[in-house]
């Protein structure tokens, strides 16, 4: 058995984890550790993996392995418009290879692999892909090119904090969630736990990355109530719309775009971005 263990960026090759999860993968594969720099890099990698069958171990954070994922789908997408007689009719890329995950930060219970279970100790991680049973997960694209792993956020803050409204028509599905009149503080898309909350306020409260379906959760302020002189007082209270399905699409009518926070990758969405599920797309490898 063949492993290619990836240590994304300079340096990282020689970190204590990763240097104890090649030694504990060698007691059952030749492993070569590879330090990736570039996109080129992780396409170089990815190619390899896939001519020479070799299992794939990612070490870092969710920005690491989103990277990965990103060109394993640019590779595996078909040629030319054609589909795949065997593709399923919910899907536009077909399966994608397991890999190993080996976080190299410790975040509690804010990345990737807490939200699916995975283990974080080195030698459990090789345990893992030496033993090569995985777990499929969910994967969102975007039509912006890339992927989304466990969640993303659409809306900005001002200096102190408080969130700034914005204007955008949201549908989820044939569902529309938004018109686009009405002020929104807030939207969250997630395929597992992560960026579901507004604060303490939660948006998404059933997101699973295994059943086939995103889930949004969008803020909008209702209006303060009236005091007893008629005059609105300083505070509403803030609804909270729910929605699940296939695809969440935005067409953004805030001039200056909205912000978005993608696992972890911060952007503007200026005009239109829709976000659609491929079910069981890839997969990770469990204890």
């Amino acid at each position: 058995m063949d492993v290619l263990l990836l240590a994304p960026g300079p340096g990282v090759a020689t970190r204590v984890p990763v240097l104890s999860c090649r030694d504990a993968l060698r007691k059952g594969a030749n492993v070569e550790v590879l330090e990736l720099d570039s996109d080129s890099d992780v396409d170089a990698a990815v190619k390899r993996a896939s001519v020479d069958g070799a299992r794939l171990v990612v070490a870092g954070g969710d920005g690491q392995l989103r990277a990965v994922l990103r060109r394993m789908v640019r590779r595996s997408l078909p040629r030319g418009g054609d589909r795949p007689a065997d593709l399923p009719s919910d899907r536009t890329v077909p399966d994608l290879p397991a890999v190993g995950v080996l976080p190299l930060e410790a975040q509690g219970d804010a990345d990737l692999a807490a939200k699916l279970g995975l283990p974080r100790d080195p030698a459990a991680v090789a345990a893992a892909v030496l033993g090569g049973v995985d777990r499929r997960v969910d994967l969102l694209r975007n039509d912006g090119g890339s992927v989304t792993l466990h969640g993303a956020m659409l809306g900005g803050a001002d200096e102190q904090g408080r969130p700034v409204a914005w204007h955008a028509r949201i549908d989820v599905d044939d569902a529309v969630l938004s018109d686009g009149t009405e002020a929104l503080l807030a939207c969250a898309i997630a395929n597992a736990d992560g960026y579901a909350s507004l604060g303490a306020l939660p948006l998404v409260v059933s997101a699973d990355p295994t059943d086939g379906l995103l889930e949004v959760g969008l803020a909008l302020p209702t209006p303060a109530p009236r005091g007893l002189l008629g005059r609105r007082r300083a505070h509403g209270e803030i609804e909270v719309r729910r929605a699940r399905g296939r695809a969440v699409a935005f067409t953004i009518h805030t001039d200056d775009g909205v912000p978005v926070t993608d696992d972890g990758a911060d952007g503007t969405v200026s005009k239109k971005r829709t976000w659609w599920m491929e079910r069981g797309a890839w997969g990770v490898y469990i204890e």
